[in-house]
This record gives C-alpha cells, structure tokens and sequence, in this order.
C-alpha cells in the first residue's frame, strides 16, 4: 500500500515540474515576441575583418575610424 502512495506522489512531482516548464517555456517566448525586430539586409550584415573577427560595420568604415584615430594621435603627439 504504501508504494501505491509512493507512485502517486512522484507523478505529481513530476506534472508539477513539466507545468512549470512549460510556464516558463511560455515566459521567454511573450518575451521574444516582444523585442523588436528587424527584417532590414543591413541589419543582418556581418563583416569580417583583417585578422578575422566579426564585425558589424563595413571594412571601409573601420578603416576610416582608424585613420581618424591615428591623425587624432598625431595631433597630441604634436602639440606635446
């Protein structure tokens, strides 16, 4: 008798944990839906850089942003 008791006691522990993932499976999927998406191209776009990383803008536009940096350094470098 008391094994009977034994098995329903662990089919309810087991329905309780398969409500909660379900809860919880539920949970994550309202709060994917409601993150805003993007179906643009350029929004899906990743680059790879010289040395292989991924990067999100152009190779043209970190080139750029390094040349600025580097006439930035020049410039304190003078007034030093």
């Amino acid at each position: 008798m008391g094994r009977k008791n034994q098995n329903a006691f662990i089919k309810k522990q087991k329905e309780e944990r398969k409500r909660k993932a379900r809860e919880e499976k539920k949970a994550k999927k309202e709060a994917r839906r409601s993150l805003p998406t993007s179906s643009k191209l350029e929004d899906m776009m990743a680059y790879v850089d010289e040395h292989g990383n991924i990067v999100s803008g152009t190779p043209e536009d970190e080139e750029n942003k390094q040349k600025e940096e580097r006439k930035e350094e020049r410039k304190e470098e003078k007034k030093e």
